[in-house]
């Protein structure tokens, strides 16, 4: 696991102007080994067996070199928790035991895991707005496995796998996105269900069963029969496309609307983040959550993304743990949490104006060029 924090997709910066909403987009594929027992069903020599196997390959793979290889058995819960919070294993993953892995990418791009509900879950993640860039890399990288490897297939059915809803091409595709905007204008609920309607998925950071955090939201498709695979990118990025310029929207009228409101929030998140000595992991993400979105109205003096997005990542409790060099409980985390915040944000200083968004601000500008 790469320790430079600033390798990590999640914490890339996307090129494209979508990256103030778009944190990162992930494509996964379910796959599961022909003639063996589904994980729940198979003995655990028969899981170790296949563990093994499945390794060894990827191990080979072109895309995966030089790969790590991580059986959950042999990992302390400090670096399965590091894993879960850099979206490199599940929740399901990390309760596994012997028999059940990942195997990663040095870059961290490509994750595989094995013998977690399914034999194999292939996955790429990367900064922005990236689906369909992701998606040729799982495909290449499905496609030199599967020489390897027979899949489990019906000519009717596709891919099959242990949860039904999975059946046919087995492809997730999911956009991690901040909507500071749609919820401080209270319309999040309704563009959520919104989007439920239209066949998407939404849930957490940590995915399903999880709750938003920091104002962060995980927007999925949910159908995988009878689709094709570009189908599902190209409608997901679509709606995504459109959910950006809602939040845009809202942020703009936030501005002129709310702007009191605004100014409230960002400057509880700045006086508490350079004063509390004690901070939970939800109230640290949220007051980010709120400073970052300070920025994009130059609200906060001396912050980048590149300075705010590794914080983000080092509050949370496994990364926060790995940096203590041991075991904590919550509290002495969270005092913990809260002298690191300080410390890299103590440099930071309240702007005296506030202006429109940055994007707003890049458009008028186009236009008075025109």
């Amino acid at each position: 696991m790469a320790d430079d924090l600033l390798g990590s997709p999640v914490l890339r910066r996307a090129s494209d102007e979508t990256s103030e909403i778009v944190i990162s987009s992930r494509v996964r594929l379910a796959r599961n080994v022909k003639g063996a027992l589904f994980p729940g069903s198979a003995c655990p020599e028969a899981r170790a067996k296949l563990w093994k196997r499945i390794a060894r390959v990827l191990e080979h793979e072109q895309h995966m070199r030089p790969a790590m290889c991580l059986e959950m058995s042999a990992m302390a819960p400090v670096d399965k928790d590091v894993l879960k919070e850099r979206q490199l294993i599940s929740r399901e993953l990390a309760e596994k035991n012997a028999g059940s892995g990942v195997v990663i990418s040095e870059d961290e791009r490509i994750a595989v895991m094995v013998n977690e509900e399914d034999h194999i879950r292939l996955q790429a993640i990367g900064p922005g707005l990236s689906l369909a860039d992701l998606w040729k890399v799982v495909d290449a990288v499905d496609t030199e496995l599967e020489r390897e490897i027979p899949y489990a297939f019906h000519p009717a059915l596709g891919y099959l796998t242990a949860c039904p809803s999975n059946l046919g091409t087995g492809l997730r595709a999911s956009v991690m996105m901040r909507l500071s905007g749609l919820r401080m204008m209270n319309e999040i609920d309704p563009v959520i269900r919104g989007l439920e309607r239209m066949g998407l998925a939404v849930r957490g950071v940590q995915g399903e069963g999880s709750e938003a955090v920091g104002d962060l939201f995980q927007v999925s498709n949910q159908g995988t029969l009878g689709q094709t695979e570009s189908a599902v990118i190209a409608h997901l990025s679509a709606l995504v496309t459109e959910l950006v310029r809602h939040e845009r929207h809202a942020r703009l009228r936030l501005f002129e609307q709310r702007r009191i409101y605004l100014l409230d929030q960002v400057g509880r998140a700045y006086g508490l983040l350079l004063h509390a000595h004690v901070l939970t992991s939800r109230e640290a993400a949220d007051m980010l959550s709120a400073l970052r979105l300070g920025m994009e109205f130059n609200l906060v003096d001396n912050l980048t993304e590149e300075r705010i997005n590794p914080i983000m990542l080092l509050i949370q409790p496994g990364h926060l743990q790995r940096m203590m060099r041991r075991m904590a409980d919550s509290g002495e985390r969270d005092i913990a949490r809260a002298r690191l915040v300080r410390e890299r944000l103590k440099d930071i200083r309240l702007a005296g104006t506030v202006r429109r968004p940055r994007v707003a601000r890049r458009r008028e500008q186009a236009r008075e060029t025109i």
